[in-house]
């Protein structure tokens, strides 16, 4: 990691740490780029190529990145992680869709534009037992103001991805951000992503009930999301089941509450707050169970010091729980990866590849991969 503000020099800070650790050639270079040092991305991708001759980058600029225990917002930032994982595939999807021919066990780091990225279309076509991470760039809030990175080539659309092999100790893990309020109920009407009735009273309504509900703090504070269920065969729902999406604005009249996602007639919906407290526990519930050489994180723009109040406390849970300090990501404006069998696109949540994994309670072969972040 580099904090520099000049981007030359930051390129030669990272590229030296990584040259001191690992040496040239790793099979795979993958960075993160703050907003001071998007206008210079080409320049960035041709140094870290000539530097450190990686068979491939991939990088993606961000409104913060982190890297050990350190997450560095508002403030210019520069990551690279390299590893030694065998051959790589690096893929453009300018249609939207992964291949079909993916080898079963691999895993896919990819990063997209949030603007005009089609997300429903392209985990709708994850092949089966291929694993997809990764998150939206988050360094502009206008499209054509993020840059996506694959090799020597720089687009400001669309996405991409670079895919890893089997065999080297890949376990994704995504942890949510948010607390159930109130009672779930089931959506007994709906249009697009309308919720006209929620238990066959009006949503809004339903809404109501549960602000009223609140504590001051929480109704006057982050703000409420709604939390669709991911496994309606479950009899109680907690953090974790859900799929998390903001609530968007409400009709008086009508009564309806518009969301950030459609939902269908019959599913079961929970109103949500934002909590760090939920938040921290289920991260470190879910990284507890795990040992890695190495991690890849996509946490959400909105946890941070945003939620926590001080930034960090994501890429320490990650170091402290997985007993690693090679630990590398950014913060995102959706983030990737599998719950309930299925991937999605998260909200206030932290996604992340682990590498080299050593967990007993995972049977996936032994780990074979080398991997340093500088």
């Amino acid at each position: 990691m580099s904090g520099h503000p000049d981007t030359a020099h930051a390129v030669g800070e990272v590229a030296g740490q990584v040259l001191d650790r690992l040496g040239p050639g790793p099979d795979v270079a993958v960075m993160f780029l703050s907003p001071s040092h998007v206008g210079r991305s080409a320049d960035i991708a041709r140094t870290v190529l000539q530097t450190l001759a990686p068979r491939h980058l991939l990088a993606c600029s961000a409104g913060a990145v982190l890297a050990h225990r350190q997450e560095i917002e508002q403030a210019p930032g520069m990551v690279l992680w390299v590893g030694r994982t065998g051959p790589v595939r690096p893929i453009r999807l300018d249609a939207g869709r992964l291949p079909a021919d993916l080898e079963a066990g691999s895993s896919v780091l990819l990063v997209a534009d949030p603007f005009g990225f089609d997300a429903d279309a392209l985990l709708a076509s994850v092949p089966p037992d291929v694993t997809v991470i990764g998150g939206l760039a988050s360094a502009a809030d206008r499209p054509g103001g993020n840059r996506l990175v694959l090799d020597d080539d720089v687009f400001s659309d669309g996405a991409v991805a670079l895919v890893l092999p089997p065999g080297i100790g890949a376990v994704p893990l995504v942890a949510q951000g948010c607390r159930p309020v109130g009672d779930p109920f089931v959506v007994t009407g709906a249009e697009a992503n309308l919720i006209l009735t929620l238990g066959g009273q009006p949503a809004l309504r339903r809404l109501q009930e549960v602000i009223s509900s609140l504590p001051d703090d929480e109704r006057q504070g982050n703000g409420l999301h709604v939390g669709i269920v991911i496994d309606e065969n479950r009899s109680t729902f907690g953090t974790g089941d859900f799929l998390i999406r903001g609530v968007l604005g409400a009709d008086r009249e009508s009564g309806a509450v518009a969301i950030g996602a459609r939902v269908e007639v019959g599913t079961t919906v929970q109103f949500q707050v934002r909590d760090a407290a939920s938040a921290g526990r289920d991260l470190s519930s879910r990284l507890r169970r795990h040992r890695a050489k190495s991690a890849i994180v996509f946490t959400c723009n909105g946890r941070g010091s945003h939620l926590f109040g001080a930034p960090g406390h994501d890429a320490g849970q990650f170091v402290d729980r997985l007993g690693t300090t090679d630990v590398a990501g950014m913060h995102c404006a959706g983030e990737i990866g599998p719950v309930g069998g299925l991937h999605h696109l998260h909200g206030f949540t932290a996604s992340a590849l682990m590498l080299g994994t050593d967990d007993p309670l995972e049977d996936r072969g032994a780990p074979s991969t080398v991997a340093e972040v500088g």
